[in-house]
């Protein structure tokens, strides 16, 4: 055997006995509340879909359309040929309904990761700075290394220790970058704070809205996501938003001045050398996106199961965190003990996957539950009642 290969099964092995080994259990159905995995039907408190648009069947005759008429490729990058109508549409309508300032401009990425990386190589560099949440999602840290600016990270929603950090800085140009919605804790981040920093220190705020684009704000603003939510708006916001996720397709965008955007697509390496997405997940988003807009009942559901869920799980052995969002952590601690506690729940047809380090921080183990506008409160008091029975009886390789 090479050498190379006998380290890799080494480490393999070693993370297999720290219980921190990944696996992927196959879907053979639509996305939702209750897709067949492995061929079972289950209960699943695991996606993003947070408003059950995954499957909706404009949304997917929307998809179906843009097919027929732009058949399922885009064919170049969009500065080459692949920029069809539905991505100009699409860019021009979020632009318009997000609003992080006035005259605002999108553009749209293939993920939210090359968002990220495309939004802090193109801003700064060599003599640049920026400053992260320690809590911020893999993608912002990674583009602010390969940025090759000073990467500076702060303790999680410190804004003190942040102004402190700013201030001892002597960067040419300072970028704070922060998720809006954390994607492990559910919290939100003192998004007021930390403009208020970025207008004093002269510097560009990132707002990675991953998980509040469509879920967040109130009223008429209500799914725009956390900036309505803080009610803010300025130029030096930079927004970048999924589509996965609330929204229910694919990909991303970014919605800023119209100079920072320019700058994107003339300078962004993630946006420029990579095949622009199928037009179709254009028409597809065009859907989505205004049942986000005009479907008041579903986030209406999606917040009644969060207070329901919150709740009924007050009194279950494992700490809950705190968070307003779909996302509910319930913290195992252990990885072990997690992993037991999601095959016990899957031994009862109910799929939550343990999240473990390097995810989260050693001691910190947990089951990441997501809620939907898919769920029921029957849905809701089903899981409650199995994690109840499985608390009061932990399995095999739990903490007793």
């Amino acid at each position: 055997m090479l050498r190379l290969i006998a380290e890799l099964d080494a480490a393999l092995e070693q993370r297999a006995g720290q219980q921190l080994l990944r696996r992927r259990r196959v879907v053979a159905s639509a996305q939702g509340a209750r897709p067949v995995v492995e061929a079972r039907q289950t209960l699943h408190f695991g996606s993003n879909d947070y408003l059950g648009l995954a499957a909706d069947p404009r949304v997917v005759a929307a998809a179906q359309q843009g097919a027929a008429r732009y058949g399922v490729g885009a064919g170049a990058s969009h500065l080459i040929s692949g920029h069809f109508q539905p991505h100009e549409d699409l860019e021009r309508e979020l632009a318009a309904w997000v609003a992080p300032c006035a005259n605002a401009r999108a553009l749209l990425f293939s993920t939210g990761y090359m968002a990220n990386l495309g939004v802090i190589t193109a801003l700064v560099g060599r003599e640049d700075a920026v400053f992260g949440d320690r809590l911020n999602h893999a993608c912002l840290n990674d583009a602010a290394l390969l940025s090759r600016a000073d990467f500076v990270r702060y303790a999680h929603a410190n804004v003190e220790a942040l102004a402190a950090r700013l201030a001892a800085s002597r960067a040419r140009r300072k970028l704070i970058c922060t998720d809006a919605v954390f994607s492990m804790d559910g919290d939100l981040a003192p998004l007021p704070q930390l403009l208020d920093l970025a207008d004093a220190h002269d510097a560009w705020l990132l707002v990675d809205d991953a998980h509040g684009f469509g879920v967040l704000g109130q009223g008429r603003d209500a799914g725009r996501g956390t900036l309505a939510h803080f009610a803010l708006a300025s130029e030096r916001i930079v927004y970048m938003g999924t589509l996965g996720k609330a929204a229910g397709v694919a990909g991303a965008f970014v919605a800023a001045h119209p100079a920072v955007i320019e700058t994107l697509l003339q300078s962004a390496r993630s946006y420029i050398y990579t095949t622009a997405s199928p037009p179709l997940l254009a028409s597809a988003l065009a859907a989505s996106l205004a049942l986000v807009r005009n479907d008041a009942a579903r986030r209406e559901r999606l917040f009644a199961s969060i207070a329901r869920w919150r709740a009924e799980a007050s009194h279950l052995r494992w700490q809950l965190l705190p968070s307003v969002t779909p996302i509910q952590p319930l913290i195992i601690g252990d990885a072990g003990e997690a992993l037991a506690v999601s095959e016990a729940l899957w031994d009862r047809g109910i799929w939550v996957p343990a999240i473990r380090p390097p995810t989260v921080p050693p001691g910190s183990a947990r089951l990441r539950i997501t809620l939907s506008a898919a769920h029921s409160a029957a849905d809701v008091d089903r899981l409650v009642a199995a994690l109840a029975e499985i608390g009061a009886d932990p399995p095999h390789g739990a903490a007793r």
